[in-house]
């Protein structure tokens, strides 16, 4: 049996053996002083750093960013129905009830084409748009006045995320935040399909891994510790 070669033990200090070179990244070690500021230890091979954001903390998953996103779309959604789904049962059991009682319903459409708009079409038209206006007043102080705060909503303080200016030395203020409210709701509002572009931008956005909402405002999304 073949034996194995063995290699000569490192001395005390961490110096390589005589005859085999260094490997790479390796800082000779200094007795009784901390490495050099900013050193850290080459990456293990197969695997790839952590990406962090300009102040230093790791940037957000875009896992960790769909389920706070999904979280605070349960909750802002939940309100909105809670403040407006009496509304609707009102107009929508005042209208009918009108309807039976001055006609029989499969009559009223072929004998009062016009009342049927005026009155039943243009109500319902009118709740519709009045819940997309409470619902971007409500997104307004969830997503604006009240991330403004500490940087995070609700679904972010659970999934330990927070949302920071792209400068370090700035702090998130009202601006910011309503740039990214204009991007990620209003324009996902208007334009059919614009927030599945926004929210799937961060898998391909270097380095910073942004979505369009916080490209928009200088912002990044970054994981924060429990």
């Amino acid at each position: 049996m073949t034996q194995l070669p063995t290699y000569p033990t490192p001395p005390a200090g961490g110096q390589p053996p005589a005859g085999y070179p260094p490997p790479a990244g390796w800082v000779p070690p200094r007795p009784g002083y901390p490495p050099p500021a900013g050193w850290r230890p080459p990456p293990r091979p197969g695997f790839a750093p952590t990406p962090v954001g300009p102040g230093g903390q790791p940037l957000a998953s875009f896992g960790d960013r769909l389920l706070a996103f999904l979280i605070d779309s349960a909750v802002a959604g939940l309100l909105v129905v809670t403040l407006f789904l009496p509304v609707m049962m009102y107009v929508w059991f005042v209208v009918v009830d009108d309807f039976t009682r001055t006609d029989p319903a499969d009559q009223f459409l072929a004998t009062h084409p016009k009342s049927f708009l005026t009155d039943f079409v243009l109500p319902l038209f009118l709740a519709e748009l009045g819940l997309v206006v409470l619902m971007l007043g409500l997104y307004w102080l969830y997503h604006v006045e009240y991330l403004c705060r500490s940087g995070q909503t609700l679904g972010k303080k659970v999934m330990k995320l927070r949302v920071v200016p792209l400068d370090p030395a700035r702090t998130l203020d009202r601006a910011m935040a309503g740039r990214r409210y204009l991007v990620q709701f209003v324009a996902a509002t208007v334009v059919p399909g614009f927030s599945y572009l926004d929210g799937f931008w961060q898998l391909g956005d270097k380095p910073w891994q942004q979505c369009l909402h916080d490209k928009f405002a200088g912002t990044v999304v970054v994981k924060v510790a429990p």
